[in-house]
């Protein structure tokens, strides 16, 4: 699986643990992780970069589809992350975001223009009203970020090239008396920047 798979924490969990706890759950569906309230089992040393890579014990995860299944398995409380399962819950390190949108196609669907992005675990995701993109900037370098939600609270990054990729297809609209420049999708704006500060 991964390089020290076994090695357990305090409470006697290890990633092979984990994979043993959800290795019969659909493959083609996200569990619902929401309903499940299992005992906090201490963290595992697994730690999601801000580039999306998942590492283990230090070293990169390098199977596609153990990252998958451990994402399909995430949750969000207050700050923290976890890896749940319907018997346990595992804390785990995560950067900036646990996902990291790497790509977007446009369509038209019913007469508007939709946006669909991708995360590095293969999520599809419509931005619109219940998947918006919003901008985070950083308060020490003034640099901003631009994140989507994926599903419940977990967001994703979108990556440096998808960000530069919506700039080329982004229009200015006015939103209370100020005007923004940002994207359109499913009917909905998504304000970026102030149109004034691109001059």
């Amino acid at each position: 699986m991964v390089k020290n798979s076994a090695e357990k924490n305090k409470h006697g969990l290890s990633a092979t643990s984990i994979v043993d706890s959800i290795k019969n759950l659909s493959k083609n569906s996200i569990p619902p992780v929401e309903k499940w309230n299992p005992p906090f089992c201490g963290n595992l040393d697994i730690r999601i970069a801000r580039d999306g890579t998942w590492f283990y014990l230090g070293t990169p995860i390098g199977r596609p589809e153990l990252v998958k299944l451990f994402s399909s398995i995430l949750k969000k409380e207050g700050d923290l992350y976890f890896l749940v399962t319907p018997v346990e819950k595992v804390g785990i390190t995560v950067e900036d975001a646990p996902f990291v949108a790497v790509d977007f196609n446009k369509r038209n669907q019913g007469g508007s223009d939709v946006l669909i992005f991708e995360t590095q675990v293969g999520d599809k995701i419509v931005a619109g009203p219940l998947n918006p993109i919003w901008i985070r900037v950083n308060q020490e370098t003034k640099e901003p970020s631009p994140y989507i939600l994926v599903r419940r609270n977990l967001e994703a990054l979108i990556d440096r090239k998808s960000f530069y990729r919506l700039a080329d297809i982004g229009t200015h609209t006015e939103i209370e008396n100020q005007n923004w420049f940002g994207v359109w999708s499913s009917n909905k704006f998504f304000p970026l920047i102030l149109s004034h500060e691109l001059e």
